[in-house]
């Protein structure tokens, strides 16, 4: 993404924003982590926190808007409504605020519930 002004031009990476996201996330109430869906068995895993960003996928549109999708594992007996409310707000301000990019949307997909 390119962002151009009176003193020259920002390039800022797709990196940046899945850092900004994974942080921003995973620091939520209710949030164990990023997940991940491995392609060998199917099943969801838990990621460290210097993968996050497999966890999240940034798409940038042609007028340098972003839309964020993120796949999360919850806490057992959280509100699954007000921890993605949470999320999608936190994320779409702090992507703003850090970037002066447009967030189109932030998608939050739940894809497991940890117990215990």
């Amino acid at each position: 993404m390119r962002i151009q002004n009176d003193k020259g031009e920002i390039q800022i990476s797709s990196e940046v924003f899945t850092t900004i996201t994974g942080a921003v996330a995973t620091s939520c109430f209710g949030v164990k982590g990023m997940a991940a869906r491995s392609k060998k068995d199917g099943l969801v895993h838990l990621l460290r926190s210097e993968s996050m960003a497999k966890g999240v996928r940034v798409i940038i549109h042609e007028d340098d808007a972003v839309s964020i999708e993120l796949h999360i594992i919850v806490d057992n007996g959280v509100n699954l409504t007000a921890v993605s409310d949470s999320i999608m707000s936190e994320v779409r301000y702090a992507v703003g605020r850090m970037t002066g990019a447009e967030v189109r949307a932030v998608d939050v997909y739940v894809d497991s519930m940890e117990i215990g």
